[in-house]
């Protein structure tokens, strides 16, 4: 899933620098290997934005609209497990011919499989993935679609191999440090149900976020005021993930029908649940931004932002899509900020946790 077209699947990552002047020769260094030297073992390098096997790494090929976009392909040569598997039983079925044995022993068996494997991996065609990474000269944030932790560990480890130092996934944790200079581990765990203390309760900021802004735009009518922007319409909606490690299940999914407002939803909040994961809308005027987003890594899965008016060539229709995805951002981040803000103040926290947990003990639900 790409930036170019269609929705958008993407986790941010911090650049704790710029990108060094030299940093389209260190792609380059580090592009990917031709097909043919692709084996069993998974190998990763670097390909342009334009497509998995374009290996020549330029200035030009990996700037695209003002924008840096490269990928870092995956590849992979792979016998089917069926393919496999019939093809050892038929070398089996002649051995046991050939000896006159009923059944091919342990080290035997091993022995075929190697020897199919050898003979036939050189003819399978190689499987090749990508994640895509696009990128703003001059600015400390990258987008990159590596969708699970796997894919974003992979992307950190070339990504030090190539430029020498780290990418910053932004979680719930990095984002505090970065906006507020806010060590979230300093916070106390909290609970938003009345029925549950806060002690019982496991440290997840990002949950503690996703919750809070549910609370925020039902108290305030789907409307949360936020400086530099105004006020910012925010729905959420189902599919719901709530997660709580103590007694009972650890994590409830709603789906189907209106599970924002079941009973289902309500007794997971009064039994200290929060909300991991949902579909979130952001609304400003008469534009909308749609994902379902995790809020343990602040991953959005399925982005569509608002199409700009008229007929646009490719380049300036990619231009236009990350700009609005750097307006999702924008407002993804005020609304976190305002959370932090809220979060970290002594004095008024005390009086919000009461609203929420109130809001939680009265909302009304729908069997």
């Amino acid at each position: 899933m790409g930036f170019e077209s269609g929705t958008m699947g993407f986790r941010l990552f911090y650049l704790p620098r710029p990108l060094p002047d030299d940093a389209v020769k260190r792609f380059a260094a580090h592009a990917a290997c031709g097909l043919d030297a692709i084996q069993a073992e998974e190998s990763a390098g670097w390909v342009t934005g334009r497509h998995l096997l374009d290996r020549n790494i330029t200035e030009d090929s990996i700037t695209y609209a003002g924008y840096l976009r490269i990928t870092l392909r995956q590849g992979q040569r792979k016998i089917p497990t069926s393919l496999l598997q019939a093809e050892c039983r038929m070398e089996e079925l002649a051995a046991c011919a050939a000896d006159g044995h009923a059944f091919v022993n342990r080290r035997k068996r091993a022995e075929i499989r190697d020897a199919v494997t050898e003979r036939l991996l050189p003819n399978m065609p190689p499987q090749l993935k990508g994640i895509p990474l696009v990128h703003q000269p001059g600015a400390n944030i990258l987008y990159a679609g590596a969708m699970n932790d796997t894919q974003s560990d992979l992307l950190c480890a070339r990504f030090l191999q190539t430029m020498g130092y780290h990418l910053i996934p932004v979680t719930p944790e990095s984002a505090a440090l970065s906006l507020r200079k806010v060590d979230v581990q300093d916070l106390l765990p909290v609970s938003f149900s009345p029925d549950v203390d806060d002690g019982l309760m496991e440290a997840q900021p990002g949950r503690d976020f996703l919750t809070w802004l549910w609370f925020k735009a039902e108290s305030g009518r789907g409307n949360v005021p936020l400086p530099d922007i105004g006020e910012l319409g925010v729905l959420l909606e189902g599919p719901l993930t709530f997660m709580h490690e103590g007694d009972g299940a650890h994590v409830i999914v709603l789906r189907k029908g209106e599970p924002i407002g079941s009973a289902e939803a309500k007794t997971c909040l009064l039994s200290g649940k929060k909300l991991k994961q949902s579909r979130l809308t952001f609304g400003l005027g008469n534009e909308l931004w749609k994902c379902m987003f995790d809020a343990d890594g602040f991953v959005c899965r399925g982005l569509t932002v608002p199409e700009e008016e008229g007929s646009l060539d490719p380049m300036s229709r990619f231009q236009a899509r990350i700009r609005q995805l750097d307006r999702f951002r924008d407002m993804l981040f005020a609304l976190y900020d305002r959370f932090l803000e809220e979060r970290t103040d002594k004095a008024g926290w005390p009086g919000a946790k009461k609203k929420i947990r109130e809001w939680a003990k009265a909302r009304s639900s729908r069997v």
